[in-house]
C-alpha cells in the first residue's frame, strides 16, 4: 500500500502555542501601496486557513519596495483597515538586518527593532519573532536575555530563528530560558540544505516548526532557470502523475518531510494563493521523494 507523507495537517508552535496551516504567507514581495489590494491577499489567505503571516523590517527593499519597514507598514495599513484581521491571524516578525550593517543583534538594537515594528504593524504584541540572521559578533547570552526581557514585557510571545546554522541555534537554546518554536530555512526541491545540515533533525529533536523559505525556488522551478534537467523532469512526470502542476509537485515535497515544514508562499495574486491548497491533494511516496532528492543533487543515492 502507497504511503503518503504529504502532510496536510496544522503545525503546533511550540507545546501549547497555536496551531497554524501548513501553508503560510509570506509578505516579502507585498509591496502593493494599494491597501484595498493587500487586504484582499491577507484576507485571501486567512480564508483558505493559511493563517501564519510572515514578514520582516528590512522587507521592502527589494522586489519593487522602496524602502526598510515598509511591507511591515503595508501590513500594518491593513490591519488598520480591517482590525479583526489580527485576531485571526499567527502574526510573525524578523529583525537583525539594518542596512548598511549587515547583522546586529546587540542587545539595544534588538531593543529597538521590535518597538520600530510594533509600530510599524500598528500592534501591542509580535506572537512569533524571529531573528533574521544571525550577528556573529553577538554573544548568544546577550541575545537570549533580551528576547526574554522583550517577551517579559510582553512585546513578543514566541521566539524563533531564521538562517541559523545548527551550532547557531545550539549556542542560542542554550542560553535561552524560552523555548525556539520555529526555525525559518530555505528548502524546496532545488534547496535540500536542512535536509543534510541537521537543522530538520534539530527540529524534530526539540518541536520546532520549520517555516520554509522560497519553495518554489525562488520561482526558478517554474521557468527552468538554474535547474537540473533530470530535476525539471521528476517534476514534471509526478505532476503528470497527479494531474497538476510544478508548483504544486514543489510544494506537497516540503510538506513532506516528518518534521512538518510550512511552506511559506508569497504570491502577489490570490487565486493562486488559493490553488496551492491542491498540494494537500498530492500523494507522494518514498520513492517519489527520493527520486526527487536524486535528481536535484544530481546523483544517485548510496
Amino acid at each position: 500500500m502507497t504511503t503518503n507523507l504529504v502532510s496536510s495537517s496544522p503545525r503546533r508552535l511550540g507545546t501549547d502555542g497555536p496551531e497554524v496551516g501548513a501553508l503560510g504567507y509570506g509578505t516579502w514581495r507585498m509591496t502593493s501601496t494599494d491597501v484595498s489590494t493587500n487586504q484582499r491577499l491577507i484576507e485571501t489567505a486567512l480564508d483558505s486557513g493559511i493563517n501564519l503571516i510572515d514578514t520582516a523590517d528590512v522587507y521592502g527593499l527589494d522586489h519593487g519596495g522602496t524602502g526598510f519597514g515598509e511591507n511591515e507598514e503595508r501590513l500594518g495599513q491593513v490591519l488598520a483597515a480591517a482590525p479583526s484581521l489580527r485576531d485571526r491571524m499567527v502574526l510573525a516578525t524578523k529583525g537583525g538586518i539594518m542596512p548598511p550593517l549587515p547583522y546586529d543583534s546587540s542587545p539595544d538594537y534588538l531593543r529597538s527593532a521590535v518597538d520600530a515594528s510594533l509600530t510599524r504593524l500598528g500592534v501591542e504584541h509580535i506572537d512569533l519573532w524571529q531573528i533574521h540572521r544571525p550577528d556573529m559578533f553577538t554573544h548568544p547570552a546577550d541575545v537570549a536575555a533580551t528576547l526574554g526581557e522583550l517577551h517579559a514585557a510582553g512585546k513578543i510571545g514566541m521566539v524563533g530563528i531564521s538562517n541559523f546554522t545548527v551550532d547557531q541555534y545550539d549556542a542560542l537554546a542554550h542560553h535561552l530560558t524560552l523555548p525556539i518554536v520555529a526555525t525559518q530555512p530555505e528548502y524546496s526541491v532545488g534547496q535540500l540544505a536542512p535536509l543534510r545540515d541537521g537543522m530538520f533533525d534539530r527540529a524534530m529533536r526539540d518541536g520546532m516548526v520549520p517555516l520554509a523559505w522560497s519553495p518554489l525556488a525562488g520561482g526558478r522551478l517554474l521557468s527552468g532557470e538554474g535547474m537540473r534537467n533530470e530535476l525539471l523532469d521528476t517534476v514534471d512526470r509526478l505532476a503528470e502523475r497527479e494531474g497538476t502542476d510544478r508548483a504544486t509537485i514543489a510544494i506537497a515535497f516540503v510538506l513532506a518531510h516528518p518534521s512538518q515544514p510550512v511552506a511559506l508562499l508569497g504570491t502577489q495574486t490570490p487565486e493562486r494563493l488559493v490553488a496551492s491548497l491542491k498540494a494537500f491533494d498530492v500523494t507522494l511516496d518514498r520513492n517519489d521523494v527520493y527520486d526527487i532528492v536524486a535528481a536535484s543533487e544530481g546523483q544517485p543515492l548510496p
